[in-house]
């Protein structure tokens, strides 16, 4: 049972990433949920390698107590959104790994979107 959720998993994620590739110009925002943490990067595929990074292991998500819910996404969401503006990055394309576009993955987004990236 476990294996099949996990190639489900897999599927659903190759079939939302063949679609989007970041580009040094409009880099792919990863997410990623897990039972406890959120983790978000920038990523130009070009190249392979990721531009901006951040989690709820992070010092200043650690300060906020954030966790993997939506008030940790959105806390998350926002902070990524002022790093990434900082680097210089203002258009990305979402990437949801494969999970649904409802809850902390929207949530992130909104978040991420007020605080100035577009996509």
């Amino acid at each position: 049972m476990q294996i099949d959720k996990k190639v489900r998993s897999e599927k659903r994620k190759k079939r939302v990433r063949k679609c989007i590739i970041g580009t040094a110009t409009r880099p792919r925002l990863s997410v990623k949920f897990s039972g406890k943490h959120i983790y978000a990067q920038c990523v130009d595929d070009e190249i392979g390698s990721t531009l901006v990074f951040l989690s709820t292991l992070a010092k200043e998500a650690k300060e906020q107590k954030a966790i993997a819910n939506v008030a940790g996404a959105v806390f998350l969401g926002k902070m990524l959104g002022e790093k990434a503006i900082s680097f210089g990055i203002r258009q990305v394309v979402f990437d949801r790994g494969g999970r649904k576009y409802h809850g902390c993955v929207q949530s992130f987004a909104d978040a991420a979107r007020g605080a100035g990236l577009l996509f």
